[in-house]
C-alpha cells in the first residue's frame, strides 16, 4: 500500500508540473508565432491533447509497473498484461469514462482514484486555458508579424 501512496503522490506531482510547464509554454510562445490568430487555438488543442497524452501513459506505465513488479494489485477483466492495456485503463480513468471493462484490484485502486481526480482537474485546467487563449486570439488583430 506505502507504494501506492507514494506513487500517488509522485504522479500528482509530476503530471502538474508537466502540465503547467506545457501550458506556460504555449503561453510564452504562441504570441510570438507568425500564424493566424485563429490558428493559434488549434496548436493549444493539440499541444493540450499530447500533454493529456503524456500524462495518462504516465499513469498507465506507473500502473503497470506497481502491478507486474511490485505486486500492488492487479488489473481484472484482461488476460492481456501489457502496457498498451494499462495505458487504456488509465485514458478511461484519467478522463472518469469509466467503462468498467477493467477494474483495478487491491492497492491500485487508490491510484485509479486519484488518477480520475488528478485528470478532472487537468482536463479542467487545460479547458481553462483554451477559453482565455480564444479570448485573446479569437479577435486579435494581426501584428507587423502575424498575417491573416
Amino acid at each position: 500500500m506505502l507504494a501506492a501512496v507514494l506513487t500517488c503522490v509522485f504522479l500528482v506531482t509530476a503530471t502538474t508540473l508537466l502540465h503547467h510547464e506545457v501550458l506556460s509554454a504555449l503561453n510564452t510562445v504562441l504570441p510570438r508565432i507568425a500564424i493566424p490568430s485563429r490558428s493559434k487555438l488549434l496548436v493549444v488543442i493539440v499541444v493540450a491533447f499530447l500533454a493529456h497524452l503524456a500524462e495518462i501513459s504516465l499513469y498507465g506505465v506507473s500502473i503497470y509497473v506497481l502491478v507486474t513488479h511490485l505486486d500492488a494489485g492487479a488489473l481484472a477483466g484482461t488476460a492481456d498484461i501489457s502496457i498498451p492495456s494499462f495505458i487504456y485503463f488509465s485514458a478511461e480513468t484519467y478522463s472518469s469514462i469509466g467503462f468498467g471493462d477493467l477494474t483495478p484490484i487491491g492497492p491500485v485502486r487508490l491510484l485509479a482514484g486519484v488518477e480520475a481526480l488528478n485528470g478532472l482537474l487537468l482536463i479542467g485546467w487545460s479547458a481553462s486555458f483554451t477559453y482565455i487563449s480564444m479570448e485573446r486570439f479569437w479577435n486579435a488583430r494581426p501584428g507587423p508579424e502575424v498575417k491573416n
